[in-house]
């Protein structure tokens, strides 16, 4: 007979984040009676700023992951010094969230992740092994799973006219945070930001 698995406790911002939805239902007269009710988008532009709550306007962006575990020592305490720095960034005036979500894969996005070009040298069929190899370890290791890092930033202001030029300055600045990091990333347009909803709310399929 299989035991029940051990309850989560909610942490303190997610008591924090249901009271305040619970508040917001009174005041309304109404509870959220569906997931999308919940979701706090209130409106969203095809640049990627959405303002929720309000006067909460934000904008996302994915980043890579950093090899920290494979560098060396010296190159290790760069990194870290770094990171520190890219937090220290954020000032109380700046509201951001780390995500780390494993999403399902679609099967054109899964073969190009592992996909080697082939050249004009005698060299094809060791990249085409070594596709195959890197193919039959991914369907192993995650499942048809894709690993994704998201950075939400934003900003609380009156209207959309003072929120977009801040919001496209700190873009800019962590854009380049991330450069000297190493880091690859990118910001979201709308469509994106959607897609990357629809992905949250629908994680068994693609």
């Amino acid at each position: 007979m299989s035991k029940n698995p051990p309850k989560r406790k909610l942490t303190r911002e997610e008591k924090a984040r249901i009271k305040e939805v619970m508040q917001q239902a009174k005041k309304q007269g109404k509870h959220p009676v569906t997931a999308q009710e919940t979701i706090p988008y209130n409106r969203i532009w095809p640049d990627g700023i959405c303002l929720s709550d309000g006067k909460l306007y934000t904008k996302t962006m994915q980043f890579q992951d950093v090899n920290y575990l494979l560098a060396q020592n010296e190159d290790k305490t760069a990194i870290f010094d770094g990171w520190c720095e890219f937090l220290n960034f954020f000032d109380n005036s700046i509201h951001f969230q780390f995500s780390f979500l494993n999403l399902a894969a679609s099967e054109e996005s899964f073969e190009e992740s592992i996909l080697i070009p082939p050249k004009a040298d005698a060299f094809n069929d060791v990249r085409a092994e070594y596709a195959e190899m890197l193919r039959n370890q991914l369907s192993k290791g995650n499942n048809g799973l894709v690993k994704t890092k998201y950075l939400t930033f934003g900003i609380e202001e009156k209207n959309l006219k003072i929120a977009k030029p801040r919001l496209e300055r700190i873009e800019t600045d962590l854009l380049n945070n991330f450069k000297r990091l190493g880091v690859s990333a990118e910001s979201l347009d709308g469509k994106e930001r959607l897609h990357l909803m629809h992905s949250i709310f629908h994680m068994d399929n693609q």
